[in-house]
């Protein structure tokens, strides 16, 4: 048998084993990311969980990763420059070239390591991880910046490359990478924790092989993709009937005075199978948010769209096979051309899903999510005055995500799995002091099931001065609600609010500078709501405003729910709501700001 072939050992695993391998995985995948967490040095691993570790099959086929993994083939990219038969236990490979895998990563920050995983001299598949790196040169520090024009402004692009070789590194390899980050101490140290994470997936690995042998393995490998295929197809096929299908969403602007851009995407289900075709999307930025979709992208949004239910249903290669032709169009924004600049890919990476949900809002009537915006960024740059060095504070700030068929959409989320900073380790660690931390009130887009909110950041600059960067999203062109659901509601960054020099900062913007004293406030925007607001229980209304999730007169004025009393004596005026809640005007399909029938 060939390395790779597994076919001929699929029936080799019974279903005990079958369960017992995928929960060690799932096992071993949290103990790489545990590792991570608490051995790297940047904040963006060791806080913000900027990571992702997964399992791949002899045929480079994922079988288990944690997080949100949209982008591509992770380990095929290797493969086509490093033969499987040259490959040898010990070896590490590496990239960041976000080109050349066509879009396996998508913004050059991220750095992608996998190594194969040897048994008695017999492939048995590999392991990956994967994390942003605070900083890997470029025009900015931290190489993302709004102002980028090509992504050789990025920072350092890493085509694949052998960093291990039998277990010795290319030590003259990390040097050069090294030498072109302001912060290379720091690049060392999560280096080599993304690589102790991946000895550490190896061993589990090897431990799986040595107890159940290579056939039961990797006949579980083939049988929970086999699974997770079917219990996807099966979804899908109940979701959507023969038909052509088709939803958009607009990206603001790129940051260099253009937009707004256009994401588009039509779907056709007929008995050959599915197809996508994204051709119609707008051309691509001359600024930083070109996004390379991966053909295998649309696959990924549907199935874990579709089984994201089930707790239990395992993210792998299974998700990527829904989709049975992707059309893209060169020159795009989802498909730009070389030398692009992608930094602030989030931007139409997020409107593409919610196009895709925008599809599903109007193929399945009733099952739709409402739209979210893309996670709220700010870089700080300056010299901290207590150490004389240069410092570089990176803090995403979390969202509202859109409401649900079934229930309110997620507050105060970042991205994921990823996690917010905490307030202490901000005030302890840079040249700021975060003042204010909080939910912010009525944000998120009314309705039956509200639209998760944003939050409030404040933060008081400390250093003698510092430059800032911010990207906030669908400022514009808010989330959008569906089924008489409203839109979440824009965020915003101000600079020293309340006073005489208080101003409104461009939501995706370099280069304001700010002096000690200064207060910058970062409001971030909701996720759209789902269903008639006055179809929400006034209870419920009620308790969002005790518990400053909306504010009293949103309450009213969104809500149609009149309050009286204080604090907890806080009750509902039945006949004054009555009253207004019998005023319903009409809706349509979605809400952007006014009801409309379509987006974009």
């Amino acid at each position: 048998m060939k390395n790779g072939d597994m076919r001929d050992e699929a029936v080799a695993c019974d279903p005990v084993a079958l369960e017992i391998i995928v929960g060690a995985l799932r096992a071993a995948l949290s103990e790489m990311g545990a590792l991570l967490e608490r051995t790297a040095m940047s904040a963006m691993i060791r806080e913000k969980k900027d990571y992702w570790v997964s399992f791949f099959d002899p045929e480079a086929r994922m079988v288990a990763g944690t997080v949100l993994p949209l982008f591509g083939q992770i380990v095929k990219p290797i493969i086509e420059h490093y033969p499987i038969e040259d490959m040898r236990s010990g070896d590490v490979y590496w990239f960041n070239d976000c080109y050349a895998t066509q879009g396996a990563v998508t913004h050059s920050p991220d750095q992608v390591f996998v190594a194969p995983v040897f048994v008695a001299g017999e492939l048995c598949g590999f392991v990956q991880s994967w994390a942003h790196l605070s900083d890997i040169g470029g025009s900015q520090p931290g190489s993302i910046s709004p102002d980028a024009k090509s992504i050789f402004e990025e920072g350092i692009i890493i085509p694949p490359v052998r960093l291990f070789r039998e277990g010795v590194e290319n030590s003259e390899l990390r040097r050069i990478f090294e030498r072109n980050s302001r912060y290379p101490d720091i690049n060392r140290g999560d280096m080599r924790s993304l690589v102790a994470a991946l000895r550490l997936g190896e061993r589990r690995f090897t431990e799986l092989v040595d107890r159940f042998g290579r056939q039961v393995v990797l006949s579980a490998f083939q049988q929970v993709q086999d699974r997770t295929e079917r219990r996807a197809r099966s979804l899908f096929q109940e979701m959507f009937p023969v038909g052509t299908y088709s939803g958009a969403d607009v990206v603001d602007t790129d940051g260099c005075g253009n937009g707004p851009f256009h994401v588009r995407v039509k779907m056709d289900v007929n008995s050959n199978g599915v197809s996508i075709d994204t051709s119609e999307t707008d051309d691509q930025a001359e600024g930083p948010i070109n996004y390379i979709m991966h053909p295998v992208v649309p696959s990924l949004v549907f199935g874990i769209f579709l089984t994201s239910h089930d707790p239990f249903e395992a993210l792998n290669d299974g998700m990527m096979r829904l989709v049975d032709d992707v059309v893209l169009r060169p020159g795009s924004l989802v498909q730009p051309i070389f030398p692009a600049p992608v930094g602030q890919r989030s931007m139409s990476w997020l409107r593409l899903q919610s196009a895709i949900m925008a599809l599903i809002a109007e193929a399945a009537p009733g099952r739709g999510i409402a739209s979210n915006p893309a996670y709220t960024f700010y870089f700080m740059r300056g010299v901290d005055p207590a150490t004389g060095k240069a410092f570089l504070l990176i803090d995403g700030v979390a969202v509202g995500y859109g409401a649900r068929s079934f229930a309110d959409g997620h507050d105060a989320v970042y991205f994921v799995a990823q996690e917010n900073y905490p307030a202490e380790f901000i005030n302890s660690n840079y040249p700021v002091f975060l003042r204010k931390y909080a939910i912010r009130p009525d944000s998120g887009g009314p309705g039956r099931y509200r639209g998760g909110c944003g939050v409030i950041r404040e933060i008081e600059v400390l250093a003698d001065e510092v430059v800032i960067s911010t990207r906030i999203d669908a400022t514009v062109n808010t989330p959008w609600g569906i089924y008489g659901g409203q839109s979440g509601r824009p965020g915003r960054a101000r600079v020293n609010v309340g006073r005489p020099d208080e101003r409104v900062l461009d939501p995706l913007s370099d280069g304001t500078i700010l002096r000690r004293g200064d207060i910058l406030q970062i409001e971030t925007g909701g996720g759209g709501g789902v269903g008639h607001p006055f179809d929400r229980p006034s209870e419920d209304v009620r308790l969002d405003v005790l518990r400053g999730f909306v504010g009293r007169e949103g309450a009213r004025e969104d809500y149609g729910v009149v309050l009286t009393g204080e604090g907890l004596e806080l009750d509902i005026d039945e006949e004054a709501t009555a009253r207004l809640r019998a005023q319903r005007g009409e809706t349509k399909l979605f809400h952007r700001n006014i009801y409309i029938d379509r987006i974009g």
